[in-house]
């Protein structure tokens, strides 16, 4: 398998070191990692890096998830990169409101890397 390129995008930074272990036990590998603490930081990684999937939280300061896919879709980022959410939201409405907004998925917290694996191998290798 080629490298592939991921950006996570939370402002924990436990929580990208929990994503990028469960994506490598989910068998992405070889990997690289870009890590953003906010949407901001998401979009600034975006304007000078190709990746080819980007997992982001909702809950962020200063600019939440749906509001960095919103961009991302307006600045055409990342066009064509799969996006999946992660979230501790057990509503619908935020899972409605980011696949509306172009995300493919969604993964709930806590995950197991199984999990993992079904939401986000099915998007790499399409």
């Amino acid at each position: 398998m080629s490298e592939i390129r991921v950006l996570i995008v939370d402002d924990s930074s436990v929580m990208r070191k929990i994503v990028e272990r469960a994506l490598r036990q989910a068998g992405l590998d070889p990997l690289v990692v870009l890590e953003a603490g906010s949407g901001v930081e998401g979009l600034d990684a975006l304007r000078n890096n190709a990746v080819q999937l980007i997992l982001s939280d909702i809950n962020m300061p200063s600019m939440d998830g749906l509001e960095f896919l919103r961009q991302l879709r307006a600045q055409k980022l990342a066009d064509g990169v799969p996006v999946v959410m992660i979230t501790t939201e057990s509503s619908e409405e935020h899972v409605r409101q980011a696949i509306q907004s172009g995300a493919q998925g969604y993964i709930r917290k806590p995950f197991t890397a199984e999990q993992v694996k079904e939401r986000v191998l099915p998007l790499i290798a399409a």
